[in-house]
């Protein structure tokens, strides 16, 4: 198959992403080699650029960018001045890729709805919260889902046993502990608006570091004696990534799909 192949059959199911505005597309490569060896993956670090290369990847499918910007990533790059820190690490990304004969395929805005399997939907299983939302809001992204009453302590303790295999073993907590949720809100990524999910009904939101400061939404939160339970944006998403790759082995027989697990992109340290 080429890359090409396998973005237009993400297209061709994913009904709420605009083809003109989409980010999912060949980030960087040529979209009509033939590749047999694929690499999923959650972001396209330079990690996983070596990990691809080693493993003899011609593909790798990446959720979030390459060079840092949510759009038109090359073009971003070539606005940044010659010589400049962020330039040269650009410059020597893109080298390797080429001199490796790699092709980057994002896949993205497809991902994040696609019902059942997508991210918020393989996020919400893999916490235990259940496989079908009680709501989802307007954009498709925000998802409520209702539980049995219980402490917001004992969710945390809950979602932090489950994230610990994703390499984020502690929650942040935002809220009284004591305080009884049952509705609780998930989302990842930036669709994760503590305003949207009490609009919905949540007593309670899971969001993740993309989009949620302490000194805006999630103090407003606090204020509004809404409770928070804070994650990392590559734990979020780590489950719909697993997904992902399951399903790219199912839909495309004839590739060698390969999962590289990302989890949660920083390790917490504790004092002596």
């Amino acid at each position: 198959m080429t890359a090409s192949e396998i973005l237009s059959h993400f297209l061709s199911r994913a009904h709420w992403a605009d083809p003109d505005e989409t980010v999912d597309r060949v980030i960087i490569g040529d979209p009509q080699a033939q590749v047999r060896r694929v690499l999923v993956t959650w972001i396209s670090s330079f990690a996983a650029l070596r990990a691809a290369a080693a493993g003899r990847c011609q593909l790798l499918i990446t959720h979030e960018p390459t060079f840092w910007a949510h759009r038109e990533e090359l073009a971003r790059v070539e606005d940044w001045t010659p010589g400049t820190p962020k330039r040269e690490l650009a410059e020597r990304k893109r080298g390797f890729i080429e001199d490796n004969g790699l092709i980057i395929l994002r896949i993205h805005d497809a991902w994040d709805r696609m019902p059942e399997i997508g991210i918020p939907w393989a996020w919400a299983r893999f916490l235990g919260l259940g496989r079908r939302p009680a709501a989802i809001g307007a954009e498709g992204y925000q998802h409520r889902y209702d539980i049995e009453p219980v402490s917001l302590a004992v969710l945390a303790r809950r979602i932090a046993a489950s994230t610990a295999a994703l390499g984020e073993p502690a929650v942040q907590v935002v809220g009284d502990h004591e305080q009884i949720v049952s509705k609780v809100g998930v989302g990842t990524g930036c669709a994760c608006d503590p305003l949207i999910f009490q609009e919905m009904g949540c007593d309670v939101s899971i969001v993740c570091d993309d989009g949620n400061w302490y000194w805006e939404n999630l103090q407003l939160a606090a204020d509004a004696d809404h409770p928070i339970i804070r994650v990392n944006h590559g734990t979020s998403e780590e489950p719909g990534m697993a997904t992902l790759a399951q399903y790219c082995k199912e839909q495309f027989p004839a590739l060698t799909v390969d999962h590289l697990s990302h989890g949660s992109c920083f390790r917490l340290v504790g004092g002596l």
